[in-house]
């Protein structure tokens, strides 16, 4: 069980490693508007792609052994869902649009396909999930170090998916830069939950 505890941890730091690095080194994409999904588009779009699936999957499957590690079905539930909405917004890519791939659309289309929907879809699970998972951890652990700083978690990033979604809405050229917030914040602490239980910390 401790090797699945890493491997979840692994996943969820390795996720945000890869779309920080792959955004600051990819032709054509500004990190500053475009979200971390168009990644997944043009001809490196496997990288991103790959990195919703492998790392989704890596922290589905951890899991399993979240109960064992710290007690309490919740957590594990929320940290499953979170992860197969990783791996699902890597089945159903985004359509290109506000600028990129180079070429796409300025702005969103008015008509979109099914794959962007349903990718719209489970990437809405996903943010909701993040703060979600941090405020269940926060009502259950019983360590006081890890339910105030699961607590604060949870509130930095449910405050940074609502601004994504209004900068996604407004359109804002800061729009990547707010959904990086929540993304990196609560991947973030989800990395270090799931090593700490891999250390014993309960």
């Amino acid at each position: 069980m401790t090797t699945l505890l890493w491997a979840g941890a692994a996943g969820a730091w390795l996720f945000v490693l890869v779309f920080l690095i792959d955004g600051l080194t990819r032709p054509g994409y500004e990190s500053m508007r475009h979200p971390v999904s168009s990644l997944a588009l043009g001809p490196r779009g496997w990288v991103q792609t790959g990195n919703f699936v492998v790392c989704g999957a890596l922290v589905a499957v951890a899991s399993v052994a979240v109960p064992g590690a710290w007690g309490g079905l919740l957590p594990a539930v929320a940290i499953a869902v979170l992860g197969v909405g990783l791996v699902l917004s890597g089945v159903f890519p985004m359509d290109p649009m506000r600028g990129y791939p180079p070429g796409a659309p300025e702005g969103t289309p008015e008509e979109t396909t099914r794959a962007h929907r349903l990718h719209d879809t489970v990437g809405a699970v996903v943010f909701f999930a993040l703060p979600v998972t941090a405020v269940v951890v926060a009502f259950t652990v019983q360590d006081p170090l890890w339910r105030w700083g699961s607590g604060a978690v949870g509130l930095v990033a449910g405050a940074g998916t609502l601004w994504f979604g209004q900068a996604w809405e407004e359109e804002s050229r800061h729009t990547g830069l707010i959904q990086r917030l929540p993304l990196v914040v609560g991947l973030g602490w989800l990395g270090a939950f799931l090593a700490a239980g891999a250390l014993g910390a309960p």
